[in-house]
């Protein structure tokens, strides 16, 4: 009698056919309703939003669509969904039937006895009726997991244009400091000849030459470091394309302006990032999978029922005659866990604590990602005042240096005050260009940081 009340329940159970494990619930966190310096209002989709185009630059245009495709980051994150799409197929394949068929031939024969072949076939199946939804918890995660690599291409796809953007910011730097330079180097060559003039006339010493010589060759020794900071953003550029160090060296000599963004960037609410971020979505999608393997591992705590069954059929060729057999089997096969020292429960354990990990990984990215687009927001406002300032900046130095220099011709003032006007005119331009750099790479990192762009080119998600 104990054993049919034991057994009963256990019988509707497992015709019940349930799911065990928890069912998967999005996540949630506490997001500011703004960001700290933007209205408050929800931004478009930006993931298909080309935003270096506001750069009006066909070259940099041509490089990025010319990698999205040849990216070895990217190559390899898309390589990674062909892993994922086959985990898929072994995670359905548990809850399917296992059908194997065989056949094998003898011949038997001596002096003494009668010869004999054999001819026999055979097939065998077996299906794991999945009761507690083991496979389909398994499945359910392959399933995450493919979502996940979908989005990890777009990661990698950010990762590209954030990188090759800001390299391609630091080539038009160095283009436009070592133009700077030269100009400044020809303004000191032109100081010089004329403090030789007013020496050879008698109103300058040797001393007010050799000051002006200095100033000409420190800015000729500047020029090499500039140099070098060219190729080697060059060079990263055409790593990143997929092809050899200095293959597009030549097509970048000539120079071009400094990318300025023409365009401002609409931010959005904290909240989009949830949608329009890869990273985010892509450790949602690990979340999933994480909860969905407590399924699997609670599944092995309970009993699992295999249908097998096997049919062979034979035939056998004699003097005498033929002789045919056939020989068949079918039934269930009932596996009971019962005693494996805590380790099944132990299984258990340990899925839910990576699935908290996934989720505190999750919250994680969407906290960082918050900062990251509060910090590239403030920048880019912030440098964009910069540049407005040493814009006046230099301005006012080179008015200064004019008069200087036409104060030092009528010898009311002496070469250092010349000097010292082209030290500071040299000085305000390289700090103006480096601060459209700094501003050009805020705006790159701001559109990043939204998410913009990353889903331009994105293979299309397989149906499932």
């Amino acid at each position: 009698m104990n054993f049919t009340r034991t057994l009963f329940p256990l019988s509707m159970l497992l015709l019940s056919g349930c799911v065990v494990g928890p069912d998967y619930q999005k996540p949630d966190t506490a997001l500011p309703a703004k960001f700290t310096e933007s209205k408050t209002s929800s931004a478009e989709n930006v993931t298909l939003n080309p935003w270096w185009e506001s750069f009006r630059d066909k070259r940099l245009n041509d490089l990025v669509h010319q990698g999205l495709g040849e990216n070895l980051s990217v190559m390899t994150a898309l390589e990674r969904i062909e892993a994922a799409q086959a985990n898929v197929i072994i995670a359905g394949a548990g809850g399917l039937p296992d059908l194997g068929v065989g056949a094998n031939a003898t011949a038997q024969g001596g002096h003494n006895s009668a010869s004999k072949k054999t001819l026999s076939t055979g097939a065998d199946a077996s299906w794991l009726l999945d009761f507690f939804g083991q496979y389909r918890r398994a499945k359910e995660a392959a399933n995450a997991s493919l979502d996940a690599a979908y989005d990890d291409v777009n990661v990698a796809r950010l990762a590209y244009l954030s990188d090759l953007a800001s390299s391609y910011v630091n080539a038009r730097y160095y283009q436009e400091a070592l133009a700077l330079n030269r100009k400044n180097l020809e303004s000191r060559r032109e100081t010089l000849k004329l403090t030789n003039e007013i020496k050879e006339a008698g109103a300058a010493s040797s001393l007010d030459v050799l000051q002006a010589e200095g100033l000409v060759n420190q800015t000729l020794a500047d020029l090499p470091a500039l140099e070098t900071g060219f190729l080697q953003s060059a060079n990263h550029i055409a790593t990143l394309l997929g092809v050899p160090a200095g293959t597009i060296t030549g097509s970048l000599t000539k120079g071009s302006a400094q990318p300025m963004p023409r365009y401002k960037t609409r931010t959005g609410v904290p909240a989009d990032l949830i949608r329009n971020r890869p990273d985010i979505r892509a450790a949602e999608r690990r979340l999933q999978a994480a909860t969905a393997e407590i399924g699997v591992n609670e599944a092995n705590l309970y009993p699992s029922i295999q249908l097998s069954g096997s049919i062979n059929a034979s035939r056998v060729f004699t003097n005498p005659g033929v002789t045919n057999g056939t020989l068949w089997s079918f039934g269930p096969s009932l596996s009971l866990p019962i005693f494996n020292g805590g380790e099944l429960k132990a299984r258990v354990k340990v899925a839910r604590s990576e699935a908290e990990q996934q989720y505190l990984a999750w919250k994680s990215t969407v906290l960082n990602a918050v900062e990251e687009v509060e910090n590239a927001q403030s920048a880019l406002i912030r440098d964009g005042q910069t540049v407005a300032a040493l814009r006046k900046v230099v301005q006012s130095y080179e008015q200064t240096l004019n008069l200087a220099r036409e104060s030092y011709r009528g010898g009311a003032s002496t070469i250092l005050d010349v000097l010292d006007a082209e030290r500071n005119v040299a000085s305000a331009r390289l700090s103006l260009a480096s601060a459209i750099r700094q501003l050009a790479r805020d705006y790159v990192s701001l559109n990043v940081a939204i998410g913009g762009g990353a889903e331009i080119g994105s293979p299309t998600v397989a149906s499932r």
